[in-house]
């Protein structure tokens, strides 16, 4: 794979660029749909083609357990497992060992972790977790790390981060000997809490590798905004200027205008899926709840400044009343324009960055989502 930066906003760091991949391009900024165990919840993958979007995520950790590397090396990857043919990103599965597990334990050589389905034993070393991921095919692979909790302590924060670094670097001579990185990428993740000179620390150990790309990780785990604000633009300040910059795990519009202002170039989250199955609803003009009694005789569009085919063919009584009958339709449509919305955001951000418009991008999503877009 290779990045090239097209455009660098002539008020500050927002830049716009191409990762070119051997599935093809990918325009950044770019937020990426989570397909965590291969399907992006209430949407077909012709869906997420037809939105535009042009990469996913999926998990190693859930892939590997259910349905398993067999299943998918016989599928011929994951891509074919899906039929889905644009790039995929894999994160490494390490979050959900250390969050879904009843059972996990964290040694030099890797981590212990006992299935959140049967309770089946098993181990994800650095090396097991690429091998995987090799199976899987993905574009863009993630490094195993250790992401801590917060709040932590500095000294388990420490010791995650050298141990986040040792891994990276088992990761980094593993994929060097063993993979083509002009088809599978390889990224760091740089850990450190809320601690900048451990963000320091990491980045300074894995920027002296030739990886494809480097994630900040261990934001959006609990911290205040105003910390995941610091220790977003502090981290990134510390990250090469011509590699790939992803922010894990961030999806609420003015968290992802505030990372791009810092040179963030990815984001991945769930949340704009999420929320709208619950019936939280993003608009040009605000969120909007759609279970709320103030829709129940709404003949107007959820947005009328929408294109999509929800608000095109839909009133808000309607998908408030089949929101709270329980429709599986609900979660469609919900779910359709929330990622329709993004994209369009995201094309936005874009447009603006070529055209030196990003603080004003900044501040009419700001008036929207200021308050409650986290």
């Amino acid at each position: 794979m290779d990045f090239t930066i097209e455009k660098i906003d002539a008020s500050g760091k927002a830049r716009a660029g191409v990762i070119t991949t051997s599935r093809g391009p990918v325009k950044t900024p770019v937020f990426m749909p989570v397909a965590t165990r291969a399907a992006v919840r209430a949407l077909a993958m012709r869906d997420i083609e037809e939105l535009g979007f042009e990469m996913i995520l999926s998990n190693t950790y859930h892939l590997y357990i259910r349905p398993g590397t067999e299943i998918l090396a016989s599928a011929g990857g994951l891509h074919a497992f899906m039929n889905y043919r644009r790039p995929i990103l894999t994160d490494s599965g390490g979050y959900q060992v250390f969050s879904l597990s009843d059972l996990c334990r964290v040694r030099d050589e890797g981590v212990e972790f006992r299935s959140h389905l049967d309770g089946s034993s098993h181990f994800f070393s650095p090396e097991k977790v690429l091998d995987i991921q090799k199976v899987i095919g993905s574009d863009i692979m993630m490094v195993l790390d250790e992401c801590t909790e917060y709040p932590a302590g500095r000294d388990r924060v420490e010791k995650a981060v050298r141990r986040t670094v040792d891994w990276a670097t088992a990761s980094y001579n593993y994929w060097r000997r063993g993979f083509d990185a002009g088809t599978q990428g390889l990224f760091a993740i740089i850990q450190g809490g809320v601690h900048p000179e451990l963000r320091m620390e990491c980045a300074d150990a894995l920027t002296g590798m030739d990886f494809s790309g480097f994630a900040i990780g261990g934001l959006s785990v609990g911290e205040t905004r105003a910390e995941y604000r610091d220790v977003t633009e502090y981290t990134a300040g510390l990250l090469p200027h011509g590699k790939p910059r992803y922010m894990m795990g961030v999806g609420s519009p003015m968290e992802i205008l505030h990372a791009v202002g810092c040179g963030i170039d990815m984001f991945d989250c769930v949340m704009p899926t999420r929320i709208a199955r619950n019936g939280t609803l993003f608009t040009s003009r605000g969120r909007v709840n759609i279970k709320s009694s103030a829709y129940a005789r709404d003949d107007g569009p959820l947005d009328p400044d929408c294109g999509c085919h929800v608000c095109r063919s839909y009133t808000k009584s309607y998908l408030r009343h089949i929101f709270r009958a329980g429709e599986i339709s609900s979660l469609i449509y919900n779910t359709y324009h929330n990622l329709y919305f993004m994209k369009g955001l995201m094309d936005e951000i874009r447009r603006s960055i070529y055209n030196d418009k990003f603080p004003d991008i900044y501040k009419k999503w700001n008036n929207h989502y200021g308050g409650t877009g986290n």
